[in-house]
């Protein structure tokens, strides 16, 4: 028994065994490996390789956005003159990531809490107990109107009718000034938006255009919303909403001077019809804002519904670098993928062409086991 157990870690720690193979004189079956080989390294060395880089470890970027509009508008309602600057119609005016430009307004002046008409036909078949629990309602009708009395802020809006053309149109030609920064942890690596060639004399005089300024950080509010896709008229009079996508796509493999960012322009939401070629449901973007005052020892306000341009600024940033734990599994990938043409090849000789079975002979070794027959001594 001990012999036996030697003999078996012997054979186990100082032997090699090697598969046999077997060497087919197929002109076809061989062009067909080709193929596969060829198309599995074409794989490996163009897609793995040099378009998704898979010799790089990948780190994602962490960013901030700052942000500053400018620009002045000037305009003459019911001969009251006045002018509109950046702390007028851009809300929040924080310079956050996220914010909205105002083009268009609806303005209730001078109202205060009171007992007035609303807006709209008066439900007169309700009875009046239960209108005084709709709206605010006080239950009267009031025929000069043909409305409904309610107790709100007095007199009520009127949204009905939007402006048009929009108030603030001379809005497209607004600037945006975009600050991004970005850092790769993984590889210690600060960038700016404001990189080598962006210089405090280029940023005075230049303007984002994709082919001949497309490192420029300032962009005119009209080519932003016309580069999204969306007509400027139209969304400056309902509102709508624009993202702003800023790509880093860097090989820190290269100079770090090539780690450049990449300006792109979605349209969100804003107007048009479906396509059934109707008119889409909640058209546009708006919001209501106050602003409150005392007069005469009575509170009131000036009530705002704004319609404008939401800018949503995303940052996607992402840099590779090479390292070998990721090479040497993009290799072992690849050579494990190489087996599919030892697969396709043994399919075509042991069962579509017309010599599968001497190919099966010689592929597979058979051997038989003779049955042992027992001797019976009587």
């Amino acid at each position: 028994m001990k012999p036996q157990i030697k003999r078996t870690f012997s054979n186990f720690f100082f032997e090699y065994e090697t598969p046999r193979q077997v060497l087919v004189r197929n002109k076809r079956v061989a062009v067909v490996c080709r193929i596969i080989q060829m198309g599995v390294l074409a794989y490996i060395i163009g897609w793995v390789f040099m378009y998704e880089k898979g010799y790089q470890i990948v780190d994602i970027a962490i960013s901030s956005i700052f942000t500053k509009m400018k620009g002045v508008s000037f305009t003459n309602i019911s001969e009251k003159e006045r002018i509109w600057d950046a702390a007028d119609y851009v809300f929040p005016e924080q310079g956050d990531s996220s914010f909205v430009v105002m083009t268009n307004y609806i303005a209730t002046v001078g109202q205060k809490q009171d007992k007035c008409p609303e807006v709209g036909k008066c439900l007169s078949l309700l009875p009046s107990s239960l209108l005084a629990f709709i709206r605010h309602m006080t239950g009267r009708c009031i025929n000069d109107t043909s409305t409904c009395e309610i107790y709100s802020w007095c007199p009520v809006e009127d949204d009905r009718k939007i402006p048009d053309p929009p108030v603030l149109l001379t809005a497209e030609n607004y600037t945006l000034f975009i600050k991004n920064s970005i850092t790769f942890r993984q590889f210690n690596v600060v960038r700016s938006n404001l990189v080598e060639s962006v210089n405090q004399s280029y940023i005075n005089t230049c303007l984002y255009h994709p082919k001949t300024d497309p490192l420029c950080p300032i962009f005119r509010l009209g080519d932003i919303v016309e580069r999204s896709g969306l007509s400027f008229s139209e969304i400056a009079r309902v509102g709508g909403a624009i993202g702003v996508l800023i790509d880093w796509d860097c090989n820190l493999d290269l100079s770090i001077r090539h780690c450049k960012p990449k300006y792109e322009f979605y349209g969100l939401y804003g107007t048009g019809k479906n396509e059934d070629k109707e008119e889409k449901p909640s058209l546009g973007y708006n919001f209501r804002y106050a602003k409150y005052y005392v007069e005469n020892e009575v509170e009131k306000r000036t009530l705002m519904k704004v319609f404008g341009v939401r800018i949503d600024i995303i940052v996607h940033g992402r840099a590779g670098k090479f390292d070998i734990i990721p090479t040497l599994t993009a290799i072992g990938s690849g050579v494990g993928i190489f087996g599919v043409a030892t697969v396709v090849c043994d399919m075509l000789l042991l069962y579509l062409v017309s010599k599968r079975d001497f190919y099966k002979n010689m592929k597979f070794k058979h051997t038989e086991i003779e049955e042992e027959v027992s001797v019976v001594f009587k």
